[in-house]
């Protein structure tokens, strides 16, 4: 895959988690607005409510000394007791007597008030005459008479009561609110609205009054201060024949997090299921970026493997023709140097297969250590007394300071050799000058240090964390002086945490590298 697929692929899915994401908010802050538009109306709704409790209980108040019936008896001019109730084959009939009664009264606190009264009577039989008999017109009249006496006091008194509410009414309103609302009262009255209509939330609630346009907290919840919180308002006493612009206000301080806990039925599995989209999508661009870093590291090895192999093939090939070329005289010395050749060329490709093969086999967990104690400052003496001539080849110093008091670890002696002697083939290969070579060992907390340092090119910071990898090698632009596969410090890396242990390198360009091995001495 190259790598304009692999970013047109990236941008594609980073498009469309985007929408699926935009979208899902949009419908989350949606699902929110309707809750708390819901939630909105029911604390108006029971403002309402509690406002007209209000009322309701201070007309009471006013009307509590007063002996009032309201009851009506179906009509101004009902039926005449014991006229109407016609059994068997008593026929009933009708009169029609039309009349008008009128009276002034002055006693209206509006003035005087001018009261009529009209109707239409049905007369079956009367409690003077006998059955079928129409009752005199005296009678009539007598009784009519009497009625619209008993509905005009009624009225009167009625009209009384009404004219005394809203007389102490109007005086009540001009009374301060902390006489007209009893705080327990409305605290009490809030509370229960609340309950009843499941909102169970703490809030904060104010009376407050606007005298010349100042606002005057009355009365409330103490440190009342909804700051940027929404509050709700509604006027208190709407019904006064002056309103005065007194408010009771509310605020809920945990408001916001009440209606996200009531859409958290949507809000949960949303946030879940959009939360492992994008874990996936982040994972699946990891993969392929891994896969494409991979497949440049291949293509790397092979082009070093082919280089590292041609070599030697290459050197064997040319000795085996001089041997066979008869312009050559074949002398025992000749044949002595082109023979050596062949070996140590043939060695240095068996090495290079072998180190391949070795990392296949660790790598498929399929490799065995063999575990025994031994002193490890003689296994560093073996190795350098091996890697000696080599580094003096070059003109180059290899120096020791044993400084562990104990050097006695359990691990591999073979591969733990190998570790020694690729971080001292790695500070040959990547020395410019005459390479100097500094091997210590330490005790320290429970551990056995063992540190190498040379004075090589260096390694920049941003590659530090990478040189331990499979097949890397540190970029050099289009120079390759430099051979290897990129397996070394990968196997010393593994090799090290097989044996419960840790490696570490500190670098500074064109100064050189240090590599600190830690070993536990009580390896289990």
């Amino acid at each position: 895959m190259n790598r304009k697929v692999i970013v047109t692929l990236i941008v594609f899915m980073v498009l469309v988690m985007t929408s699926l994401i935009l979208v899902q908010t949009n419908s989350l802050t949606k699902t929110f607005e309707i809750r708390e538009e819901q939630f909105d109306q029911t604390v108006s709704r029971i403002l309402k409510r509690v406002i007209d409790r209000l009322e309701y209980d201070e007309a009471s108040r006013i009307l509590s000394g007063t002996t009032q019936s309201n009851k009506k008896q179906g009509g101004f001019f009902p039926n005449i007791a014991g006229r109407d109730n016609l059994s068997g084959n008593q026929s009933q009939s009708d009169i029609n007597i039309s009349f008008l009664y009128s009276q002034r009264s002055s006693s209206s606190v509006y003035g005087e008030e001018l009261i009529q009264y009209s109707g239409r009577l049905s007369i079956g039989q009367t409690e003077r005459g006998r059955p079928g008999e129409f009752p005199s017109a005296f009678d009539v009249v007598h009784d009519q008479n009497n009625y619209i006496k008993e509905q005009y006091e009624q009225r009167m008194k009625d009209q009384a009561d009404y004219y005394r509410l809203a007389r102490n009414q109007h005086l009540m309103s001009r009374l301060p609110l902390k006489e007209r609302i009893s705080q327990q009262q409305l605290e009490h009255l809030l509370r229960t609205e609340f309950r009843n209509n499941n909102i169970d939330l703490d809030f904060k609630y104010a009376v407050k009054s606007y005298p010349q346009g100042k606002e005057q907290l009355v009365f409330g919840s103490k440190n009342y201060s909804p700051d940027s919180r929404k509050e709700y308002h509604d006027l208190l006493f709407p019904r006064d024949l002056e309103p005065k612009g007194d408010y009771l206000r509310v605020y809920f301080p945990r408001r916001d997090t009440y209606l996200l806990k009531e859409t958290g039925i949507m809000v949960i599995p949303t946030i879940i299921l959009t939360g492992l989209l994008i874990a996936i999508f982040t994972y699946t661009i990891m993969i392929i970026l891994k896969q494409k870093k991979l497949s440049m590291i291949k293509n790397d090895f092979i082009n070093n493997m082919t280089h590292e192999l041609k070599t030697p093939i290459s050197t064997i090939s040319l000795a085996s023709q001089m041997l066979h070329d008869n312009s050559i005289s074949n002398t025992p010395k000749v044949t002595e140097h082109i023979s050596s050749i062949i070996l140590q060329e043939s060695k240095r490709l068996s090495f290079q297969v072998e180190k391949v093969l070795q990392m296949a086999v660790f790598n498929e967990g399929r490799l065995k250590l063999k575990f025994k104690e031994f002193h490890f400052h003689e296994l560093i003496r073996n190795v350098i007394h091996n890697f000696e001539l080599r580094v003096k080849s070059k003109d180059g110093k290899l120096d020791a300071e044993l400084l562990a008091e104990n050097d006695l670890i359990k691990g591999d002696e073979v591969h733990l050799t190998n570790v020694i002697f690729n971080l001292f083939d790695n500070a040959v290969k990547y020395s410019r000058e005459r390479p100097e070579i500094l091997i210590k060992t330490e005790n320290k907390n429970g551990f056995l240090l063992i540190s190498v340092k040379d004075n090589g090119i260096g390694i920049a910071k941003e590659h530090l964390d990478q040189i331990f990898e499979r097949f890397f090698r540190v970029p050099t632009g289009n120079v390759h002086d430099v051979k290897g596969f990129g397996l070394g410090l990968s196997y010393v890396k593994k090799i090290v945490e097989s044996h419960q242990g840790k490696i570490k390198a500190e670098s500074v360009v064109n100064k050189g590298t240090k590599f600190v091995i830690y070993f536990p001495l009580n390896m289990k």
